[in-house]
């Protein structure tokens, strides 16, 4: 079956879709379905966010976030790719490679020259081409490394 990317805000079924995050078993997960559920989505990420969605059929293998705003507050960088998840079932098939270029296509029609990933995760955003450029305070008073990949026009 073939795989398509939907915009959650675009789509005529965000009903099935937010259906389909709910069973997301990942904290953020559900963060972001609260921010979906109280109207709080754009509010806290930015009125030009996207909420990108990588499905088969009705199912959801993936998903993630291209907003002005993510985890690191009070910084100019922007835009941000977020709330990166992809189910276990489909794991090892390269879900967010596509997602991800998905979002450098958005970002670079806005006129963007890169993206940015705060993550906790070392050595593996690196295999899609992001460089740490060093660390951050996140919402939480953590610190989080901060990536950046250039986009190629």
């Amino acid at each position: 079956m073939n795989m398509e990317i939907l915009e959650y805000h675009s789509s005529a079924e965000s009903g099935h879709w937010l259906s389909q995050l709910r069973l997301c078993d990942w904290s953020a997960g559900s963060w972001l379905c609260e921010l979906i559920d109280r109207n709080w989505f754009f509010e806290e990420l930015g009125s030009t966010s996207k909420l990108l969605l990588l499905t088969e059929g009705e199912k959801l293998a993936a998903f993630c976030t291209l907003s002005e705003r993510d985890d690191i507050p009070d910084t100019e960088l922007t835009p941000w790719i977020g709330f990166v998840y992809t189910f276990p079932g489909f794991r090892g098939r390269r879900c967010f490679g596509r997602l991800l270029a998905e979002a450098e296509n958005i970002a670079s029609r806005q006129g963007y020259d890169a993206v940015y990933i705060s993550t906790d995760h070392i050595g593996l955003y690196e295999k899609y081409g992001f460089e740490q450029i060093g660390t951050m305070t996140d919402r939480r008073g953590g610190e989080s490394n901060v990536y950046i990949k250039r986009i190629i026009r």
